[in-house]
């Protein structure tokens, strides 16, 4: 694959995976590398789809106790209609049991902000 054609493959599977959300300045060669290596070589790859991966990521982020990350992800899956509601509690629940009560909390804030977050948008759409 040409560097050019990596490059709109990344940008497209950015996009799919979290929306208009800019997650480094164009140019900057850390942010470069995030589209055309991790957009573009892994997400990208037809074996799991974005849903199975984005669990993936949840739950590691989950263990590293990044729960800030944990939350945009947790919004996105909402956005994009991958989880219902329910199912991110089923998420939130099955986490806690692998990453700990304790850890749990920050977790629970995240998963009810998302919630309300995707609520609050259900309603200005209607």
């Amino acid at each position: 694959m040409s560097d050019e054609a990596r490059r709109e493959v990344g940008e497209q599977m950015a996009r799919r995976v979290y929306g208009d959300l800019q997650l480094l300045p164009e140019g900057h060669v850390y942010g470069d590398a995030l589209v055309d290596q991790l957009f573009a070589e892994v997400w990208a790859r037809p074996a799991l789809d974005i849903p199975s991966r984005r669990l993936l990521v949840m739950g590691v982020l989950a263990a590293q106790g990044r729960f800030e990350q944990l939350g945009i992800q947790f919004r996105r899956c909402l956005t994009t209609g991958e989880l219902t509601p329910e199912q991110l509690d089923e998420v939130l629940l099955h986490l806690t049991h692998y990453v700990g009560w304790g850890m749990s909390a920050p977790m629970v804030r995240e998963v009810e902000a998302a919630k309300h977050e995707h609520r609050e948008s259900q309603t200005e759409a209607t």
